[in-house]
């Protein structure tokens, strides 16, 4: 197998880098709002009134702040495996599967352009 059979061209890495630059963007854009409506919540409330109606929103209003917590965690895992991908654009790794070895797909990169894995060795992984 030859080297230019294990590695995408530089054309196609810059095509890549700049799908992952405008994921990382729009991630980032997205964790701002979920931090800023997580700062909001925990702003408001100050009044201290002891109904039961307020005792239910309380529950309600962690259930939310438990749910946006979840979302900004994958939303920052999601920033770190595109930083990642990018390091692997730079070192000259990106677009090889890890299970097979193999040149991952370019449509699969374009709609999923942090994974390491073919969908081949996704499965495999998942028998």
């Amino acid at each position: 197998m030859t080297e230019a059979n294990v590695r995408y061209s530089r054309e196609d890495l810059s095509e890549f880098d700049q799908i992952i630059q405008e994921k990382l963007v729009a991630a980032r854009r997205e964790l701002s709002f979920i931090k800023e409506t997580l700062t909001r919540r925990n702003d408001s409330g100050t009044d201290n009134t002891a109904s039961s109606a307020k005792v239910l929103e309380d529950g309600a209003d962690t259930a939310e702040k438990e749910s946006m917590n979840q979302l900004a965690s994958r939303q920052m895992k999601f920033i770190q495996q595109l930083e990642n991908a990018q390091v692997r654009i730079k070192n000259g790794t990106y677009g090889v599967c890890i299970g097979t070895g193999k040149l991952i797909p370019k449509d699969r990169l374009r709609a999923v352009p942090h994974t390491q894995h073919s969908i081949e060795a996704k499965m495999a992984r998942r028998d």
